[in-house]
């Protein structure tokens, strides 16, 4: 294993940020957060390098700097050039990284794109306060159970940072989820909305507590997060995908229920669960479940940028 760096001033010396994505920092400029995950593992090659390349110009057109996460080489990075960018999409062994994987990644050297909970701590720990991504892991189906929860939940919980998304994925429990982030004190807000979004619907028929009608307003909700101080606990702005651009809702219920039948049937069960589910969606929605969770994340991605901008000002 190669050797670990130490820290410096009692400072450590992860995650490396690019010269970029620092300077804005350092100059007070917005910044969002990009994940990883979609590019390895959530689009098929050649399109995944594109929709990263497009995320990254949504981001900058919105008047923010990207800053798309990962760990190359055992090295955290916040910031990725068009070549590491590249090296995500189409390197071979690429890992999926939560934040509990990020230690052992490290000390072996690995490569791997960072989960929602990986990417929200590493942009924290280098002072982004904006994150963009598609949707949240949450509380599974059965949890009673299973006991299967993702770790997203806990980790924003105690991480500082506003997540732009399209909800959680609808193949989990809604309902269990917004009680879970309610106990955990991790606010919600909907953006233009009073209804939670289902991912690739526009709603999952859930309210929400809170509605943001601005990117203004949500710059204002952060402030007031700062200024109260108590737990480092995120803020989820939820976005619904557009209704033009969601999955047919008849068409996601019949499909779901298959996919929960034949994840019974062929025992499929923990950590493998929500692959089989969002793959058996793909496969029997012709690719449309697909199309609307890249137009969340385009959608978040903008969003995020207005939001950073309003915040920094």
């Amino acid at each position: 294993m190669p050797e670990v760096p130490e820290v410096s001033g009692g400072q450590p010396r992860w995650p490396a940020v690019s010269d970029e994505v620092r300077e804005a920092l350092v100059r007070g400029r917005p910044v969002v957060a990009l994940e990883s995950t979609i590019i390895a593992h959530g689009l098929p090659a050649p399109r995944n390098l594109h929709v990263a390349e497009e995320l990254e110009e949504l981001v900058r057109e919105g008047g923010a700097v990207p800053a798309t996460v990962a760990v190359l080489d055992g090295q955290p990075r916040v910031g990725l050039d068009k070549a590491e960018l590249a090296r995500v999409a189409g390197e071979d062994g690429i890992r999926k990284l939560g934040h509990r994987d990020l230690a052992p990644a490290v000390a072996a050297g690995a490569s791997g794109a960072t989960t929602v909970s990986a990417t929200a701590f590493l942009a924290a720990r280098a002072g982004i306060r904006v994150f963009a991504t598609g949707g949240l892991g949450g509380v599974h189906r059965e949890w009673v159970r299973s006991q299967d929860e993702s770790a997203d939940l806990g980790l924003l919980a105690r991480v500082r940072i506003a997540v732009v998304c399209a909800g959680v994925k609808s193949v989990l429990d809604v309902p269990a989820t917004l009680q879970r982030l309610e106990t955990l004190g991790v606010g919600v807000l909907g953006f233009r909305t009073a209804e939670f979004p289902g991912f690739y619907l526009s709603s999952s028929g859930e309210p929400v507590d809170w509605t943001a009608r601005s990117a203004a307003e949500v710059a204002g909700v952060l402030r007031a997060q700062d200024a109260l101080g108590g737990p480092e606990s995120a803020l989820i702005v939820a976005n619904p995908v557009p209704v033009a651009q969601q999955l047919d809702p008849a068409l996601h219920d019949r499909v779901l229920a298959e996919a929960l039948a034949a994840c019974a049937r062929e025992g499929v069960t923990g950590q493998a669960v929500t692959p089989f589910l969002l793959d058996h969606l793909v496969r029997h929605t012709g690719g449309a479940s697909l199309e609307a969770n890249v137009a969340a994340v385009r959608g978040n991605a903008r969003l995020a940028a207005e939001i950073a901008v309003a915040y920094a000002s």
